[in-house]
């Protein structure tokens, strides 16, 4: 992916500084889930708009005005201290200030004329360890998430060193790819697509049909990102099949087989590998939002 650094965009909220506070432990008691279990969870959370870990630890309470803006009941963390940083980590940061803008300013565009809905920026939180969200304590573990509570995105940059531990990798479009599917859950959220979807989750029978759906849509969505940086020849081969690759690492299935060495498609909350990887080329094909109707064609639709 061609790309130049150029300082960090406006909608970065660098907590980096800060001494990771507010935080509590991981909340399983007894025993916990074990090594086995934190890696299936820091795979589930990738590229998801949900917070598996931290949800579960309280936060601030947020408010809706009617607009379909959150507010947050408590004032934003902001950044502790200067950041001390390795040069790996500072071009990550750089990276994804980027990608941020990047999806951003073609949402801006895209999203009013395709859909007649007019885009706003959600802001993207540079954490370590753990730090407070709006939908409760964001944790390394988790791996990067959207917080519909406070549309903000978290991300600890560590993770893309535990990512190639699972098979993933850290190419530039490749984290890219995560980022722009993180931002097409604030789509997702703008279009009230989020809230049709919670909804659908009330109902236990629907509820892995809904998170598969929603998760592979927001796949679809980054894929019309990734058209975006085609059309305007930033991308080669190399830089689809690096995204491509991360896809596949986080499919259900793969995750499933590499957890217990069988697969339960009952049990999917985010779609198989090749479901994931499909939804992303339907939407870096078509560039179109109307393309990753995942709720009217199923997981699978993109075979259709």
């Amino acid at each position: 992916m061609d790309w130049t650094p150029g300082g960090m965009s406006s909608d970065v909220e660098d907590r980096r500084g800060d001494s990771g506070g507010g935080g509590g432990m991981l909340p399983f008691g007894g025993g916990g889930l074990g090594i086995v279990g934190v890696i299936v969870l820091v795979v589930l959370s990738l590229v998801t708009g949900r917070n598996f870990l931290g949800g579960l630890t309280g936060g601030s309470s947020a408010t809706d005005d009617g607009s379909g803006q959150h507010y947050q009941g408590e004032q934003a963390q902001q950044s502790g201290g200067p950041v001390q940083e390795s040069a790996s980590e500072h071009r990550d940061a750089q990276l994804v200030s980027y990608v941020l803008d990047d999806v951003q300013k073609m949402w801006t565009t895209v999203l009013p004329e395709q859909t007649g809905k007019n885009y706003r920026h959600a802001k993207l939180v540079l954490f370590r360890g753990q730090t407070q969200s709006g939908c409760g304590t964001a944790q390394e573990a988790t791996g990067p998430f959207y917080c519909p509570e406070d549309e903000r995105v978290y991300i600890d940059l560590d993770f893309w060193d535990e990512l190639k531990k699972l098979g993933g990798n850290s190419a530039d479009f490749a984290q890219g790819y995560v980022i722009a599917h993180e931002l097409g859950h604030h789509v997702q959220d703008i279009l009230g697509i989020e809230q049709k979807a919670t909804q659908m989750m009330q109902d236990r029978s629907q509820r892995s049909r809904a998170s598969v759906e929603l998760e592979l849509q927001a796949d679809c969505f980054a894929g019309v990102w990734g058209k975006s940086q085609q059309d305007r020849h930033l991308l080669n081969p190399a830089d689809v099949q690096s995204a491509l690759a991360n896809a596949a690492a986080v499919g259900d299935d793969h995750i499933q087989r590499m957890q217990r060495g069988t697969v339960s498609p009952e049990t999917f909350t985010h779609g198989s590998s090749a479901e994931r990887q499909g939804w992303f080329n339907r939407g870096l094909a078509t560039g179109d939002v109307k393309a990753c109707k995942t709720f009217d064609v199923g997981p699978d639709g993109y075979q259709q």
